[in-house]
């Protein structure tokens, strides 16, 4: 578990009223139904010292997928609600980063395919049988990792995305459709209900990835908004980047 992380749970907890409870005894769930395997090593070949590009499903997706269609070699993590989208075009990600509230359809699809990143918390119990669907899956939470059950860090799907891409030693991480800022992504789905909520997911998720960029040794990089500790770039400047 990355230094420092317990402070910043225990932060979540308070702030969005969970239940630290909740969130073990789905772990303790997910760790029934998540088989042993080597993904970690799998991660490891795919991410270890290599550009990753993490995708999220901010208002800036739209003008990302165009771009990311030209990068059919470069590993790309992506949050759930990114992934139908992504796949209706013709991208398919090498991982993808769930708490199993996205398209069942769009990710039993892929099944096969991508690596699946399950999270466990204390409100999607119900939904943790659904990861017998993937062939490649690996179980994380928020608190403490145990058995199959591992904590890269992390909060909403995106942020966990780039914590992930930390945690296997991503030589550089460029961010596309991250643009955690007052206005959500159509892809997102959001019922105007959980507007609120969902804002605060994204501040909470920005702070993290602020926080990230003082202690990763990987190369930050943002296409999408502007984020404390991470550089700027245009579509353009990619090439640049990968290169």
């Amino acid at each position: 578990m990355i230094l420092g992380w317990k402070k910043r749970y225990s932060d979540i907890i308070k702030e969005f009223k969970y239940s630290e409870k909740k969130d073990k005894e789905s772990a303790v769930i997910l760790n029934s139904i998540i088989k042993k395997s080597n993904i970690n090593e799998k991660l490891f070949s795919l991410v270890k010292n290599k550009t990753v590009f993490v995708i999220g499903s901010g208002p800036s997706l739209s003008t990302a997928i165009p771009k990311l269609k030209n990068y059919k070699k470069i590993i790309k993590i992506a949050a759930d609600s990114s992934v139908k989208p992504l796949v209706e075009n013709g991208i398919i990600p090498d991982v993808v980063i769930t708490d199993l509230d996205g398209d069942e359809n769009i990710l039993k699809k892929i099944g096969k395919k991508s690596i699946f990143v399950v999270h466990a918390h204390g409100d999607n119990m119900e939904k943790l049988e659904f990861a017998k669907k993937f062939k490649k899956c690996i179980g994380t939470t928020q608190s403490n990792p145990f058995k199959q059950i591992q904590n890269f860090g992390g909060f909403t799907d995106g942020d966990r995305g780039v914590f992930l891409a930390n945690h296997f030693e991503a030589k550089k991480i460029i961010l596309f459709g991250m643009d955690f800022g007052e206005k959500i992504g159509k892809f997102s789905e959001t019922k105007k209900s959980e507007r609120k909520i969902k804002l605060m997911k994204l501040h909470t998720g920005r702070l993290l990835l602020e926080w990230l960029s003082t202690i990763t040794k990987s190369e930050l990089f943002t296409t999408s908004k502007p984020i404390k500790g991470f550089k700027k770039i245009s579509y353009k400047n990619v090439d640049n980047i990968i290169t």
